[in-house]
């Protein structure tokens, strides 16, 4: 019985070490694949319209100013926030959600 148990436990332990490793290389992938559409994002903006790019940055880094200061101001209690305070606190979110992800993953890859 003891042969058994062992010989579970070693192929649960296999499985699972596969599984992470499956797991690893597709969220480095997905880093490289993100990493690469913003960078071509960028490439092709500027190469249209330089003015027009800068200007969209500056909105943006306006944007993401306003959604972190949402984010972290301490609000009335009792009030949500609404409309374009919402708006910008998801936005700010999710930059920083992406953020961290690119910062995790993408450091290993070798794409660049």
């Amino acid at each position: 019985m003891g042969v058994r148990r062992a010989a579970k436990g070693v192929g649960d332990f296999l499985v699972e070490m596969l599984g992470e490793a499956v797991a690893e290389v597709i969220l480095n992938l997905l880093a490289c694949a993100l990493l690469g559409c913003l960078v071509l994002v960028v490439y092709l903006s500027w190469s249209l319209s330089p003015r027009f790019t800068i200007a969209g940055a500056g909105l943006l880094g306006l944007l993401l100013a306003n959604g972190a200061w949402q984010s972290f101001r301490t609000s009335a209690r009792g009030r949500r926030r609404r409309g374009l305070a919402a708006l910008t606190a998801g936005c700010f979110t999710a930059t920083a959600t992406t953020a961290l992800f690119l910062l995790l993953y993408s450091t290993g890859c070798d794409c660049l």
